[in-house]
């Protein structure tokens, strides 16, 4: 299961750097996301370990680095809260359960070979739901911010419980998240690609906090085991069943997207090609093993990737040695993090979930398509008011329906119909066009090209509707690489409605695929075989002997 090509790209060097380096920027941003899902500071960390170690391993690319990210955080924090309100005792179970699931289904996504579909939604519905995700992120982060414990209910529960927290501000921990943010947002360019700005922020400010506060006045995260984490067995409950099905599709389909979508950016920096069954494969793998052990579930991370890419890693030990050097901070220096504040986990929270919204796209979407605007904005509310499945669901179906209308458009283009010569529109040689001039107007040249897909079959209908004034129809498919079904269909009505009225039907039809796809409609059964010709010349000759037959 572990293939030994990725790792022949292997650099001691560039590859210790790069995990150790990763290792660094995961910590604040593991802990962040454990203790904004609800499962803890400890969750987070060992999700981090887990997914990066896992997916390092058993993936399909060189360079990702996995671990939980803001889209899978906010997600699972919905399962877990709605997990812990319905079944106080078996929630928190129940929801490591899902991430299980999630994990099952994204490797039977990898078996199945459906990799190469997972990313193929239009931007305007990938744009809108990640910055819904990255605006939900903000939200559940309001309340911790400003000194209080996030209220149950979401991010409606947030928001109507915003007059009550500004009641009960506790103004040291706002000052401190307000210091984190503003370090995160000014630390200079220069400096990053030597720090990261998170882990600044989380020992700049914790060292603020221990100077001027003391350990009751804020609440801190406290201290994280330093054992292995215990195993959590599934749980399923009949009445939550269908609810855990649909949350582990979300989450295994939104951890398979962020994914795939950081592997092709990965790819691009590298020059190489990720195998994106198998990385799906192993992230499935990877997180069914997090959720057995209470962690939180993880996808490709981007800035990880790009920082350990550009830091020289190129195989996957990278990965490895960054889980490696997380687990050494957990087991041996887990005490660390007690006096770490939680207003500045919300701030760390809070800035990744400013840099999730898709910024580019939302400053030119208004000028690039009104349509791909409206559609992004809608997907987004959705997603933040509603549900993802909902959002992402009807976000596809219109981009779809928009984008068919328009392939219509474009396709009725190429559905001609012409009886003389005069009119340019059919590709005719002149010895074709003299033959046609020859008919005086009692041949009908049926022209179709490029793909026909089932929304130019009106426009065939269309065409053909005046059959009854010709004495032949030649209908030419030289051009069609593929016809659907409804297409098919409509060549047959318009084949039978000339047969109706005693005009000759002639078919010029060489593409081997379309004639193929003609025969499983049963199209070929309504032509004598006498009349299906080989070439265009062939096809007006015996045209104008069917005229002269006729006449």
């Amino acid at each position: 299961m572990i293939d030994s090509r990725r790792f022949s790209s292997f650099d001691f060097k560039g590859d210790v750097f790069g995990g150790v380096t990763t290792a660094i920027i995961s910590l604040p941003l593991a802990l962040a996301f454990g203790v904004a899902s609800g499962a803890g500071a400890e969750a987070g960390l060992w999700g981090a370990i887990m997914v990066g170690f896992f997916a390092a391993l058993f993936g399909g690319s060189t360079t990702l680095i996995s671990e939980p990210t803001g889209p899978m955080t906010v997600i699972m924090t919905a399962i877990l809260t709605s997990m812990m309100a319905e079944y106080p005792e078996h929630g928190m179970a129940m929801g490591f359960t899902v991430v299980m699931m999630a994990g099952a289904f994204q490797m039977l996504l990898g078996w199945l070979k459906l990799g190469k579909y997972v990313t193929l939604m239009p931007y305007s519905v990938v744009s809108g739901f990640m910055s819904g995700i990255g605006v939900i992120l903000i939200i559940l982060q309001l309340s911790p911010l400003l000194g209080s414990p996030a209220p149950p209910g979401g991010v409606t529960g947030t928001l109507m419980a915003i007059p009550d927290t500004l009641a009960n501000l506790q103004w040291r921990e706002l000052l401190l998240g307000v210091l984190t943010l503003a370090v995160l947002f000014l630390f200079p360019k220069q400096y990053r690609k030597y720090v990261p700005a998170q882990l600044v922020a989380l020992v700049a400010i914790t060292l603020i906090s221990v100077i001027l506060f003391d350990s009751d006045s804020i609440r801190r995260i406290g201290e994280i085991p330093s054992g292995l984490p215990s195993l959590v067995f599934p749980h399923f409950s009949a009445d939550m069943f269908t609810k855990m099905i649909i949350d582990a599709l979300v989450l295994g389909t939104l951890g398979c997207i962020d994914t795939l979508l950081t592997a092709v950016i990965g790819d691009s920096l590298t020059r190489t090609e990720h195998d994106s069954d198998k990385e799906l494969r192993g992230q499935g793998l990877a997180n069914m093993i997090s959720g057995l052990f209470g962690a939180l579930p993880g996808a490709g991370a981007t800035m990880g990737t790009v920082t350990n890419i550009q830091v020289g890693a190129r195989s996957p030990v990278s990965g490895i040695v960054r889980a490696l050097v997380l687990a050494l901070v957990v087991l041996v220096a887990g005490g660390l993090t007690e006096p770490i504040p939680m207003a500045v986990l919300a701030g760390i929270a809070v800035y990744v979930g400013f840099n999730i919204l898709d910024w580019s796209f939302i400053q030119r979407a208004h000028k690039v398509s009104l349509s791909g605007m409206a559609i992004m904005y809608g997907v987004m509310l959705l997603t933040v008011f509603v549900d993802l499945i909902a959002a992402v669901g009807l976000g596809v179906f219109i981009s779809n329906i928009i984008i068919i209308e328009k392939l219509s458009r474009e396709q009725t283009r190429h559905v001609k119909a012409i009886s003389d010569s005069d009119n340019n529109s059919v590709p005719l040689t002149d010895d074709e066009r003299a033959m046609l001039d020859q008919a005086q107007g009692k041949v009908l040249f049926f022209y179709l090209s490029g793909p026909m897909i089932f929304s130019v079959s009106k426009a065939i209908s269309r065409q053909h509707a005046s059959i009854d004034e010709y004495d032949v129809m030649i209908l030419d498919l030289s051009d069609v690489p593929m016809i659907d079904v409804t297409v098919g269909l409509a060549l047959e009505n318009a084949i039978k409605d000339a047969n109706d009225v005693n005009c000759e039907v002639l078919l010029l039809c060489p593409n081997e695929r379309t004639r193929e796809q003609l025969d499983k409609f049963h199209v070929m059964s309504f032509i004598p075989e006498d009349n299906d010709c080989a070439t265009r010349e062939q096809a007006l000759q015996k045209a104008l002997a069917c005229i002269e037959a006729k006449g």
